[in-house]
C-alpha cells in the first residue's frame, strides 16, 4: 500500500525546480490570443498590432514584423490614376533626337478614403478618377463616395504608403503636377487582351513540319506529356493554348519627360502596357531616389533652423 501524503506541504522542502514536474512549475507567458498576440478585429482587440503586451519580444512572423520589413520598399507618397491617350514623340531642338513617349490624361483624380494601420493593418490612400453616373453606381458605393464628399468615380484604386505622413486629406485633388519633370515612376496597367491563342502565338512554339507526312497539324501543339515517365499525366505549368494577355504589367523606372498642368497631361518616356483608354496607376519608383519636392525641402530647412 502506498504511503499517505502529508496534509500540509509547508514544512516539506521541495527539490530544485528543474527536478519538479510541469504541474509544479510557475506559469510563464506564452504567445497566444490570451497573452496579447492576436489578429482579431480592431473592435475586439484595439491594440492588436502591439506585440509587447505580454512582455515578449516582437515576433518575426507577426503582422507588425511584416510591416517593418516592408517599410524599405513602400513609397513615401501616394500615387495617382491616369488614362492612356496614346503615343507620340518629342524631338530635341538641339540634337534632333526623337524620343517616343506616352501621353497620360488626368481626369478628376481625388482622394476617396484612407487605410490606417490601427483599423486596417496598413497605410494606404484610396484614389478615384473619372466620373460615373449615380444611376450606374450601387448604393453602398454611393454612400462611400457621399461620406468622402466626392462625386462617384469610374476608377478606384489603392496606393500603399510607408506611414501616416503619406496620407492626403480626403477630397483633395491630385493633378499631373504631383510628379516632377525628370523623376522616375513605376506604372501598372492591364495589357491588351489577345483572347484565346494557340501555342505558337502564346508561347512562341516552332510548330510542326510543313510537309513530310504531316497531315493538317502544322500549328498544333503536339504531345502534352509522356506516359509512364512522367506519371501518365500532364505536369503542372505545361505551356498550352489558352487565354493570352489581359493581365497587369508593371514597368519600372519610367522617366517623366513633361508635365502640362493646364491640360492635365503627363508625358512619360517609352511605351506602357495596355490599349488606348486604359487606366494606368502611377507611383514614385521604388528603385530610384525619392523625388525632392520643392515645398517639402523648404519645410525641412525651416524645421532644422
Amino acid at each position: 500500500m502506498a504511503p499517505k501524503l502529508p496534509t500540509s506541504w509547508a514544512h516539506i522542502q521541495l527539490p530544485p525546480s528543474f527536478l519538479l514536474p510541469d504541474a509544479f512549475l510557475p506559469l510563464t507567458a506564452k504567445r497566444g490570443i490570451k497573452y496579447g498576440w492576436t489578429t482579431a478585429p480592431a473592435r475586439a482587440k484595439p491594440a492588436r498590432f502591439n506585440q509587447q503586451t505580454a512582455g515578449l519580444p516582437t515576433l518575426e512572423h507577426s503582422p507588425a514584423a511584416a510591416l517593418k520589413r516592408k517599410e524599405f520598399t513602400l513609397p513615401l507618397r501616394t500615387g495617382a490614376l491616369a488614362i492612356k491617350k496614346g503615343m507620340t514623340a518629342l524631338y530635341d531642338p538641339e540634337t534632333g533626337v526623337r524620343t517616343p513617349c506616352t501621353v497620360l490624361q488626368f481626369d478628376r483624380v481625388q482622394v476617396v478614403s484612407h487605410k490606417t494601420r490601427e483599423k486596417h493593418g496598413y497605410y494606404a490612400v484610396q484614389m478615384g478618377a473619372g466620373w460615373k453616373h449615380p444611376d450606374n453606381v450601387t448604393r453602398p458605393l454611393l454612400g462611400h463616395f457621399a461620406g468622402a464628399d466626392v462625386a462617384p468615380k469610374r476608377f478606384v484604386s489603392e496606393f500603399r504608403v510607408k506611414n501616416q505622413e503619406g496620407l492626403l486629406e480626403v477630397g483633395q485633388t491630385v493633378g499631373p503636377e504631383w510628379f516632377l519633370e525628370g523623376q522616375f515612376v513605376d506604372t501598372r496597367s492591364d495589357c491588351r487582351g489577345m483572347g484565346w491563342a494557340g501555342g505558337m502565338k502564346r508561347w512562341g512554339f516552332k510548330g510542326q513540319p510543313a510537309s513530310h507526312g504531316n497531315s493538317k497539324t502544322h500549328r498544333a501543339m503536339g504531345s502534352s506529356g509522356a506516359s509512364q515517365g512522367s506519371g501518365s499525366r500532364v505536369l503542372p505549368g505545361k505551356k498550352m493554348p489558352g487565354r493570352m494577355g489581359g493581365n497587369q504589367v508593371t514597368i519600372q523606372n519610367v522617366k517623366v519627360l513633361k508635365v502640362d498642368t493646364e491640360k492635365g497631361l503627363l508625358i512619360l518616356n517609352g511605351c506602357l502596357a495596355g490599349p488606348k483608354g486604359c487606366i494606368v496607376k502611377i507611383q514614385d519608383a521604388i528603385k530610384k531616389p525619392w523625388p525632392v519636392i520643392p515645398g517639402e525641402e523648404i519645410t525641412e530647412e525651416l524645421a532644422t533652423a
